[in-house]
Order: structure tokens, then C-alpha cells, then sequence
């Protein structure tokens, strides 16, 4: 499910936004500690299907919409620091290129 823009109020966006940011650093740390360069090729084709399959949407409820659940394939196969990692530049792309979610929202839907 991606939340658009204006979904949640400000307050909510700007908590979620931190919280978001605080696990994708610990995110960053985890995973740069854990992976090697053989890892690299591996993440850059989660993300790329992901980003596929997750263009596929179906209404869910007012203003919202579901999707293949990239995020839990993406820590099945590389773990969770970097299916955390995977997902959130899913997410960010996604809602820069194809407006699927929102900018202020992002920290929700992270």
C-alpha cells in the first residue's frame, strides 16, 4: 500500500519521516558491516523486480492501493538491514517517477 500525499497530517508525516530516517541510517550501518561486493548485483536485481511487480496495483481503500509485497521478499532474500534498504529506494522511485505515493507521506509508507 502506498499513502498519497495529504493522507496523513502533517504531524503524523514529519514522525514517521524521522523514524524512517533514523532505521535507514542503523539500516545503512547493518547492512554496509554485513555485505560484500558480491551482494551488490543481488540488490540491484531485488530492486529492479520489486519496482516491476510492484507496479501492478489494485484499489484497497479510499485513496490507497495494494501491491505484490516487495518488502517482505526483498528481507527473505537479502535480509532486513538491506530488504529495508532495497525497499526504501523502491519506494522513493516510485514515488518521484511514477507519483505512486507521496513525497510527504514517504515516511509512512517506508
Amino acid at each position: 500500500m502506498h499513502i498519497p500525499d495529504g493522507f496523513v497530517n502533517l504531524p503524523v508525516a514529519a514522525v514517521t519521516g524521522v523514524v524512517s530516517a533514523g532505521a535507514l541510517g542503523y539500516s545503512l550501518k547493518k547492512a554496509g558491516k554485513e555485505l560484500g561486493e558480491q551482494s551488490v548485483p543481488l540488490l540491484g536485481v531485488t530492486a529492479a523486480f520489486v519496482f516491476a511487480a510492484q507496479m501492478l496495483n489494485f484499489p484497497v481503500a479510499a485513496g490507497t492501493s495494494g501491491h505484490f509485497l516487495g518488502a517482505l521478499m526483498a528481507c527473505v532474500l537479502l535480509g532486513p538491514w538491506a530488504g529495508f534498504l532495497v525497499i526504501t529506494a523502491v519506494l522513493i522511485l516510485q514515488a518521484l517517477l511514477m507519483a505512486d505515493g507521496g513525497i510527504t507521506a514517504l515516511g509512512a509508507n517506508v
